[in-house]
């Protein structure tokens, strides 16, 4: 377990905080498609992924809402791993899920051998609430760049903002750095979102 970044508070409860309601994913008809400046486009059904090589690490996750929580296991396959078939051409990822309409852009050099393509957390199936069938997993960056029901990740060229950091949120989310927001937007900002977000864009 690393220190704790200042300004986050330790706690042992898993918050769940979403920009939208939990979809109900089907893992028959699941595919996760990697693509855009890439050497190698792919798209891998939920039965490709699950004969992929594993792997397990504990690590702390620090949310932008000031909560951490610390030491917790997390299972996938490695992020980088699955970039390096794709040859990535680009230095940023966009983090897509196109069943709420979210997205998280990912600076390439955030990017880690802890930064994962998550299926399972402490031992178990990751629970719905908390992005699961399968979630990015960026411990690396404040948790809301770790992008629930993950099925795209999309390699770019130049940087551009996902769901939260069109609406104030910063561009890269560095915790150690306190990378939280543009313009002095806070918490309370953040909570009138959730009641106008775009329709289309959740």
């Amino acid at each position: 377990m690393g220190k704790v970044p200042h300004g986050q508070i330790v706690t042992k409860t898993f918050p769940v905080l979403s920009a939208s309601s939990t979809p109900d994913i089907d893992i028959s008809s699941y595919k996760l498609r990697i693509y855009g400046e890439v050497e190698n486009e792919f798209e891998f059904s939920w039965e490709e992924l699950m004969k992929m090589p594993m792997s397990k690490k504990i690590v702390d996750i620090h949310c932008v809402t000031r909560w951490s929580r610390l030491g917790d296991e997390w299972e996938g396959i490695s992020l980088k791993y699955l970039l390096s078939r794709a040859k990535p051409k680009g230095s940023f990822l966009m983090l897509r899920s196109s069943y709420v309409g979210y997205s998280a852009n990912v600076p390439m050099d955030y990017v880690n051998d802890e930064c994962m393509v998550a299926f399972r957390f402490n031992g178990q199936p990751l629970e719905n609430e908390h992005g699961g069938p399968v979630r990015a997993f960026i411990p690396t960056l404040y948790f809301w760049k770790s992008t629930k029901w993950l099925d795209g990740i999309e390699v770019m060229k130049e940087d551009k903002p996902g769901f939260w950091e069109k609406r104030g949120y910063n561009m890269r989310g560095d915790y150690n750095k306190e990378e939280r927001y543009w313009n002095g937007l806070n918490f309370v900002n953040k909570l009138a979102f959730f009641g106008s977000r775009d329709k289309n864009e959740k």
